[in-house]
């Protein structure tokens, strides 16, 4: 259906044309002043304002699988572990992974996934001397050494022959180049010493000589084991300014 023109008085366009040029006068004040601090927008089906909804924060990431408990016993200050996590309690192969931690995003994985070996008889929270089993726990990385040159590790690192291994493992390999490079693991040891230091804080009983090392081909009598080009990767990650821990265990016992 058409509707019919007509004309629209003069007065009645300029009345209009003064209202939308904004001569209507203030903007009424029927509507609550916001609350200090909140940003509003205009509601479309009300024409009042809203609150606009908070922002959310990140949270930041923490390592997976790695429990409470565990988390706990890294220092407030530490930026860069190493985890190694065991097959079972009982397994002497792992996995490790490198993580740096980020001040906003939290943990984050700077390595590919590392095969690892540890000792024969797989994990223990109470290291004995002979017991072939290493160590559970979060632990200092301060100090590298071995056979051969320093590949290029900001930690302090001791070249010398006591270094030197040789014999046979536990399934017939030889032992032969597994200490060209290590890093101490600072379980019952005197950090800022060279990984040739056998004092023992704990006492003899409590073992020692933990390391991480040159992989030989079978389980260790405690020590974690990488191949070698990733233990010379390991060594040029390592810095002291982010206080490196190695965070060790099998998945039970670091989930806790």
């Amino acid at each position: 259906m058409f509707l019919r023109s007509r004309t629209v008085p003069a007065a009645a366009l300029l009345c209009a044309g003064a209202f939308l040029a904004g001569c209507a006068g203030p903007e009424p004040q029927d509507r609550a002043p916001a609350a200090p601090g909140t940003t509003t927008h205009g509601d479309a089906k009300t024409g009042t304002d809203a609150p606009l909804p908070e922002p959310q924060l990140a949270r930041a990431k923490e390592i997976p699988a790695v429990g409470p408990g565990t988390r706990a016993e890294i220092p407030a200050g530490t930026r860069q572990a190493l985890v190694v996590r065991g097959d079972a309690a009982d397994a002497n192969r792992a996995t490790a992974v490198l993580y740096e931690r980020d001040p906003r995003r939290g943990w984050e994985p700077v390595s590919a996934p590392w095969p690892a070996r540890n000792a024969l008889h797989g994990w223990t929270h109470d290291h004995r001397e002979g017991d072939l089993r290493s160590p559970v726990g979060v632990f200092g990385l301060t100090d590298a050494g071995g056979r051969l040159p320093d590949p290029g590790t900001r930690l302090p690192y001791d070249r010398g022959p006591g270094f030197k291994l040789s014999g046979t493992g536990f399934e017939g390999e030889s032992l032969a180049g597994s200490f060209d490079h290590v890093v101490a693991v600072n379980y019952n040891r005197r950090p800022g010493t060279t990984p040739l230091d056998w004092t023992r804080p704990l006492g003899a009983g409590k073992g020692g000589g933990i390391w991480i090392h040159v992989d030989h081909g079978g389980p260790t009598q405690g020590c974690i084991s990488l191949p070698r080009d990733r233990m010379k990767e390991l060594l040029r990650r390592l810095d002291p300014a982010l206080e490196p821990v190695v965070v060790m265990g099998d998945s039970a016992a670091l989930g806790r």
